[in-house]
């Protein structure tokens, strides 16, 4: 599954948020069922900042929330990612055969 959080960031406050997102990405990753991820910042508008993060399922995403340290140091900064969607299922070769369908996902 594909994690997208995107952010607007202060021109003033862009060092800071960085060191924080980026402290953030490093506790996300080390959780069990982390894939990849990268931090990144709009080429048109500097003031939006990204984090993107693969995980092996969406039982492990929760799971790393879930984690204390996590919540200590990555949830306050997540929570302040745009009121959008996040959560993506990723499409493999097969195109768009079965994707989101409307029922339960496994935990993994």
């Amino acid at each position: 599954m594909l994690v997208v959080n995107r952010f607007r960031v202060e021109q003033g406050d862009a060092t800071s948020f960085a060191e924080d997102l980026a402290n953030a990405h490093a506790l996300l990753a080390a959780k069990p069922g982390y894939v990849a991820g990268t931090v990144g910042r709009n080429l048109d508008d500097p003031a939006l900042w990204v984090l993107e993060t693969r995980w092996a399922n969406v039982g492990s995403y929760r799971r790393a929330l879930s984690a204390y340290d996590v919540k200590l140091g990555a949830v306050p900064l997540l929570s302040r990612a745009l009121d959008e969607p996040s959560a993506y299922e990723v499409i493999g070769d097969d195109g768009a055969a079965g994707l989101n369908e409307a029922r339960p996902r496994e935990l993994g």
